[in-house]
């Protein structure tokens, strides 16, 4: 049935779907809302069937009947099963049960699956502290808890939109970083005086924390071969009173190490990937 389904039609009831079975919003908006746009976005009679449609999964959700796939059969089969039960592209639960173990990937698919939280970052070079982000977050009412990992970072689920009303990140007394770059940079250990290098370094998150813990004495030597990502951090380096130890360089990676002098004892390379391992803020190599 719904594969002979216009590709339209299949989108409102996917929406409806999502809504009743994933995010529990009451049964009667979504059915209503859903019809209405069908009855907009097609024709009356598709608002028809959405509502037949619907009204029956909201029977069969009550009555806890709803038909889940079983984890049976041979490694495709069942990696259809989880890319339906945890809302994965089947690829992807294939390549991670692979290399993973379904045990490990079904966690890692329930992380992805969970709310994320966010992190600030008090910017010490402005003699911002995190008790001063704190009272701050305290005094616009926004829930938090400090960092288990990191003395600079607070972690922040509901409530950004206050801290950036604020102005705070507008004048560059903290940003949005998450921990895991973070605790990258704690691994680089930047001392005052020290000359580091920074490869694939735009937008800049890494490259600034490293420039705030140099206390004005050394040089983070950013390197990325995109100009106008170099122009945007090498902006926030000034916001945030960074900039006098940040030198942006605008190079192909690729050729510079061999047609450059410079060196330094400390080497920072984030390469670009797919990305797979943010899709929650989370990063799990296959080594791992």
């Amino acid at each position: 049935m719904f594969r002979s389904m216009e590709p339209l039609l299949l989108q409102v009831l996917r929406i409806g779907f999502y809504e009743i079975v994933k995010l529990n919003m009451p049964p009667y908006a979504v059915v209503d809302e859903n019809v209405k746009l069908a009855k907009v976005a097609l024709r009356p009679g598709a608002g028809n069937m959405v509502n037949g449609i619907l009204r029956k999964l909201v029977l069969v959700k009550e009555n806890n009947s709803l038909p889940l796939p079983k984890l049976e059969g041979d490694s495709r089969t069942q990696a259809r099963a989880l890319a339906t039960l945890y809302s994965h592209p089947v690829w992807m639960v294939r390549r991670w049960t692979k290399y993973l173990g379904q045990e490990e990937a079904i966690q890692l698919m329930m992380w992805n699956n969970s709310d994320p939280s966010f992190s600030l970052r008090a910017n010490a070079a402005k003699g911002i502290t995190r008790d001063d982000l704190v009272m701050q977050l305290n005094s616009l009412k926004v829930p938090h808890e400090v960092s288990l990992h990191l003395d600079d970072f607070v972690r922040v689920k509901i409530g950004l939109q206050n801290v950036i009303r604020a102005g705070w990140l507008k004048e560059g007394l903290c940003s949005v970083q998450d921990e895991s770059a973070g605790l990258v940079v704690s691994v680089v250990d930047p001392q005052p005086g020290e000359d580091i290098i920074d490869c694939c370094a735009a937008p800049g998150g890494k490259t600034l924390y490293m420039a705030s813990r140099l206390r004005g004495k050394g040089k983070v030597h950013a390197i990325d071969i995109n100009k106008g990502r170099l122009r945007i951090l090498k902006e926030t380096a000034k916001l945030q009173k960074v900039d006098g130890v940040v030198d942006t360089i605008h190079a192909d990676l690729r050729t510079f190490a061999e047609n450059s002098p410079m060196k330094s004892g400390k080497v920072l390379l984030d390469a670009p990937c797919s990305g797979l391992g943010v899709l929650s803020k989370i990063c799990v190599g296959i080594e791992d």
